[in-house]
C-alpha cells in the first residue's frame, strides 16, 4: 500500500520534532499503523530554515495555503498556532476533503465548535492529542480509554511554565517577580508570558477536556481564568505548614447545577500525587464513577513529546482513513446528535468550594472574634486557622500579625460578600488573600 501524503503547516521546535520522530520511527510506525506516513510537502515562511530540518526528498514551500489545495495531500498537520491563519487554513482543508492534526489549543478552545461542526458535515477527522498536556494521551483517555464512565471532575497541571514558577517559589521562598526572570532566563518562560501566567494557556485546554468530558461545546469565553501573578512566597509558605501545596489548576466538574470551568491557583493536600508534580511537568487527574481516580503524568510540552502526541494522531487518522465516518470516534467523544445543548457551565459566583484566607490585621483583642461572626453570619464554617507571631510578620515592633484561616465548602457568592465586610474592617490592614482549595478525593 502506498504511503498516506502528509502535508505540514509548520517546522518551528514540534514542527522539526514531527518531522525528525517520523523519520526515525518511521518502520515502527509503518507496522502500527499499516502503511508508511510521508510528509510531502512542509509550508513554512522560513524556506531556508525548513531546507534545513528535511531531507532533499521533501518539498518545501512558503505558501500554506497551496498545500491545503493539493489534490495529493490526504492529510493537513496544523503547527502555525494563533487564530486568524489557522482557522482559515484548517476550514479551507476540511472543505477540500482533507483530515486535519493540530496541536493548537487556543484555535479549538475558541472555534472548535464551527471546526468540528464543518468536520462532520465533510465527513474527515480533526484529532488534537497534541493540544493537550503535550505528550501526555489525556484526550484518548478521556475520549476512549474511559468510555465507559460518567466522569465526574477533572483537575489538571497543564501549564509546564507556571509549574515551574511556582515549584521554585516553594523550593527557593522567592516571590513571583524573581521566579519569572529566572524562567525566562531558563527558557521556561515566554519574553511575554501572559498567556501562562494569567491562566490563559490552561483555560484553553481545561475548555476541551471539559467539552469532552461533558459533551458540551468547547466554551472557552465561559471559563474562569486567574493567573498566578499576585501569589507570594509567604502564602506558599504558610500553605506548606498546614500541610498543602499551591499549584494552578484546570478544574472542570460536572453539578447539578451545570459545569464548573475554571483557572486558578489551588491548595491541594502535599499527600496528593498531584501536588507533588515539580518543575515543568504535566499532570491530569480524571475522577470517573467506575473507574475511580486516574493520573496521567508526563512532558506538557518540548519538540518531541509533543511531536509523540501529533504522530500517534497521524496513526489513528492513517488507520480511519478509509473507514465509515460514522464508525469513528467522535470527535468530543459524544455523537453530534448526543451532545449535552442544556448543560450550562457555571459562573464563579455560583461555584461551591472551600478557601484559604490570609488577613494582615491588627494584632489586638477582638480581632478574631469581629472575622469569625461575619463569616458564621454567612454560613461559612472555618476548618483549621493558625496565626503568625507578630515578630515573624512584621518585626519585634510590630503590632501586626497575619491571620490564615482553612473554610469548609461554601458558594463562591457568600465567600465575596465575606470578604466585602471583612475587608472594611478597621483592623484588616492589607487587601485579603483568597486562595480556592480542592482536597480531590
Amino acid at each position: 500500500m502506498n504511503p498516506i501524503k502528509v502535508g505540514l503547516l509548520g517546522i518551528g521546535t514540534v514542527g522539526s520534532g514531527v518531522y525528525n520522530v517520523l523519520s526515525r520511527n518511521q518502520s515502527v510506525i509503518k507496522a502500527r499503523a499499516g502503511r508508511g506516513i510521508e510528509i510531502a510537502v512542509v509550508a513554512d515562511r522560513n524556506v531556508e530554515h525548513a531546507r534545513s530540518v528535511v531531507d532533499a526528498s521533501t518539498e518545501v514551500i512558503d505558501d500554506a495555503f497551496a498545500v491545503v489545495q493539493r489534490p495529493d495531500i490526504d492529510i493537513v498537520i496544523e503547527l502555525i498556532g494563533g487564530y486568524t491563519i489557522a482557522k482559515d487554513l484548517v476550514l479551507q482543508a476540511i472543505e477540500n476533503g482533507k483530515h486535519v492534526v493540530t496541536a493548537n489549543k487556543a484555535l479549538l478552545a475558541v472555534h472548535g465548535t464551527e471546526i468540528f461542526a464543518a468536520a462532520q458535515r465533510k465527513g474527515v477527522m480533526v484529532a488534537f492529542e497534541a493540544a493537550v498536556a503535550g505528550g501526555i494521551p489525556i484526550i484518548k483517555a478521556l475520549r476512549e480509554g474511559l468510555t465507559a464512565n460518567r466522569i465526574e471532575w477533572i483537575a489538571g497541571i497543564i501549564n509546564g511554565t507556571t509549574n515551574f514558577i511556582l515549584s521554585e517559589m516553594r523550593d527557593k521562598g522567592l516571590d513571583f517577580d524573581v521566579v519569572l526572570k529566572e524562567a525566562q532566563r531558563l527558557g521556561y518562560a515566554e519574553a511575554d508570558p501572559t498567556f501562562d501566567i494569567e491562566g490563559v494557556d490552561a483555560a484553553h485546554k481545561v475548555t476541551l477536556m471539559s467539552a469532552i468530558a461533558f459533551g458540551v461545546d468547547v466554551q472557552f469565553d465561559k471559563a474562569y481564568t486567574e493567573g498566578i501573578t499576585k501569589l507570594g512566597a509567604a502564602d506558599i509558605r504558610y500553605a506548606e505548614r498546614l500541610g498543602y501545596r499551591i499549584k494552578l489548576l484546570g478544574i472542570t466538574r460536572r453539578t447539578e447545577q451545570g459545569v464548573e470551568l475554571r483557572v486558578h491557583p489551588t491548595l491541594v493536600p502535599a499527600k496528593r500525587l498531584i501536588a507533588n508534580v515539580e518543575g515543568a511537568m504535566n499532570a491530569v487527574v480524571v475522577n470517573g464513577d467506575a473507574v475511580g481516580t486516574t493520573l496521567y503524568y508526563g512532558k506538557g510540552a518540548g519538540s518531541e513529546p509533543t511531536a509523540s502526541a501529533v504522530i500517534a494522531d497521524l496513526v489513528d487518522v492513517t488507520r480511519l482513513h478509509t473507514s465509515d465516518p460514522a464508525n469513528r470516534v467522535p470527535h468530543l467523544a459524544f455523537q453530534p446528535d448526543a451532545m449535552q445543548k442544556d448543560l450550562a457551565i457555571l459562573p464563579i459566583d455560583q461555584v461551591v468550594t472551600s478557601y484559604y484566607l490570609r488577613l494582615r490585621v491588627s494584632d489586638e483583642p477582638g480581632v478574631l472574634a469581629r472575622i469569625a461572626t461575619i463569616l458564621s453570619d454567612l454560613g461559612i464554617s472555618i476548618d483549621a486557622m493558625r496565626q503568625a507571631e507578630s515578630d515573624q510578620v512584621g518585626g519585634e515592633e510590630t503590632n501586626q500579625t497575619d491571620l490564615v484561616i482553612l473554610t469548609h465548602e461554601c458558594q463562591e457568592a457568600h465567600m465575596n460578600q465575606a470578604l466585602t465586610a471583612m475587608q472594611a474592617l478597621p483592623s484588616v490592614l492589607q487587601p485579603i488573600v483568597r486562595i480556592r482549595k480542592e482536597e480531590l478525593n
